[in-house]
C-alpha cells in the first residue's frame, strides 16, 4: 500500500475589517493569492457591501467590526480601516483574542502605537503590522547592493515616492488632520522610514522640512534622518511634484545605485527605467551596469508567512514585521513633526526602548 500523503491544512479564514482603497485594492488580492480565504468582511458601505458579496461569495458581509467578531472560526483579523482608528480597533481584537494584522501605521503615533504592542503582548496575541512594501523588488535589489558592498561604504541614501496630484483625491486621507491619520507622513513616509531603517538602522535624530500645499494634512515633505551606523539618509515623498522620482539613490565609496521608479507607479526619470529582471542601476560617472537580479520579490509573502507564522509553535516570533519596529518609525515621524514645527534637529526616543 503506499504511503499516505500529509493533508495540507486548510485557509485561514480572515476577517477584513474595511473594503475601501486598501481593504478591496491591496489587502484582499493579495490574501487569496497567499492561499488565505477572505471569510468575513465589515463594511457599513452599502455599494462595498454588495462588491464583497459578487468578489467573496462564500464571505459573511457584517457592518462593523462589533459584528465581525462575532463571526464564528476566524483564525485571524485584518484591519484595513483609516489610520485613526486603528488603535481603538487593534485593543478590541486583541481583547477578543484573535491574532491580527493592521494596516500601517499601527496607530497616529509612537505612544499609541506602543500601548497596543504592549497590550498585544501582555494578552499573548500575535500582532504584526501590515509593512508590504518590504517585499517589493526594489528593497530587495538595495539589500543586495549594500549586502554585496556593490557601492562600497554607504555614505548618504535618499528614498522618495512622488506623485503629481495637484487636484487631491476625495478621500479620508486628504481630508482629515493628522490627528486623525491623514497626511503623507503617516501613509508613504511610514514605509520610506521603514526601508531607510531595514537598510541603515535605526534614527538617532531627524530635520524635517512638512508643507500642507493642497490638503488638509501634509502632502509635501522632506527628512534628513542620522542613523546609528553613520548613514545619512534624505527621505522625501511628495503629491505635488510634476516630476516624479528617481526612487532611490544611495552613494558610497565606490559608486552609487539608482532606482528610476517605484515598480507601480511613475517617474519623470525614465532613463532609468528597470533592464528587464535587473532592478535600478551601478552608476560611477558616466558609466553605468545593471543592477541586482529580483525575480522572487512578492507582497503576497507577506501574508504567506503571517500565515505560516499563525500556525507556528512561537506565532510573535514568526511574524514577518515586528510591530516594536513600527513604535520606531512613529517615534521618527512624531520627532519629524517637532522639527518641523521648530525648525530644527530633534533627537528620536522611541517609548518602550531603555535609554
Amino acid at each position: 500500500m503506499p504511503a499516505t500523503q500529509p493533508s495540507s491544512p486548510p485557509p485561514l479564514r480572515v476577517g477584513l475589517v474595511g473594503y475601501g482603497s486598501a481593504g478591496r485594492g491591496i489587502h484582499a488580492p493579495l490574501i487569496g493569492r497567499a492561499g488565505l480565504t477572505v471569510a468575513a468582511v465589515s463594511t457599513a458601505d452599502a455599494a462595498r457591501a454588495d462588491a464583497v458579496r459578487a468578489e467573496h461569495p462564500g464571505a459573511e458581509v457584517v457592518p462593523d467590526l462589533e459584528a465581525l467578531l462575532g463571526v464564528t472560526d476566524l483564525d485571524l483579523v485584518v484591519l484595513a480601516s483609516p489610520s485613526g482608528v486603528h488603535a481603538e480597533q487593534a485593543e478590541r481584537v486583541i481583547a477578543a483574542g484573535l491574532p491580527l494584522v493592521v494596516d500601517k501605521p499601527l496607530a497616529v503615533d509612537a505612544s499609541q502605537a506602543l500601548a497596543v504592542v504592549d497590550l498585544a503582548a501582555h494578552h499573548g496575541v500575535p500582532l504584526t503590522v501590515f509593512n508590504n512594501r518590504r517585499f517589493d523588488p526594489e528593497l530587495a535589489a538595495l539589500r543586495a547592493v549594500r549586502d554585496g558592498d556593490l557601492v562600497g561604504e554607504i555614505w548618504r541614501a535618499e528614498y522618495r515616492w512622488d506623485r503629481w496630484r495637484p487636484v487631491p483625491k476625495q478621500r479620508w486621507r486628504e481630508q482629515v488632520p493628522p490627528e486623525e491619520g491623514g497626511g503623507l507622513l503617516l501613509d508613504l513616509q511610514t514605509h520610506l522610514v521603514d526601508q531607510a531603517v531595514l537598510m541603515h538602522g535605526e534614527v538617532e535624530s531627524v530635520y524635517a522640512e512638512v508643507d500642507a500645499r493642497t490638503t488638509v494634512a501634509e502632502d509635501d515633505t522632506f527628512l534628513a534622518c542620522h542613523h546609528t551606523t553613520g548613514v545619512v539618509s534624505h527621505v522625501m515623498s511628495s503629491s505635488v511634484n510634476g516630476a516624479p522620482g528617481p526612487r532611490a539613490r544611495v552613494n558610497g565609496s565606490a559608486g552609487s545605485f539608482v532606482i528610476g521608479r517605484q515598480f507601480d507607479d511613475v517617474s519623470a526619470f525614465t532613463e532609468f527605467e528597470n533592464a528587464g529582471d535587473a532592478v535600478g542601476w551601478i552608476v560611477r560617472g558616466d558609466e553605468r551596469v545593471p543592477g541586482p537580479v529580483v525575480t522572487d520579490a512578492d507582497q503576497a509573502n507577506f501574508y504567506r508567512a503571517v500565515a505560516s507564522a499563525v500556525r507556528s509553535d512561537d506565532p510573535q516570533a514568526m511574524m514577518p514585521v515586528d510591530p516594536r519596529d513600527a513604535v520606531h518609525v512613529l517615534a521618527v515621524l512624531d520627532a519629524a513633526r517637532i522639527g518641523a514645527r521648530d525648525g530644527r534637529v530633534v533627537e528620536v526616543v522611541t517609548p518602550g526602548q531603555t535609554p
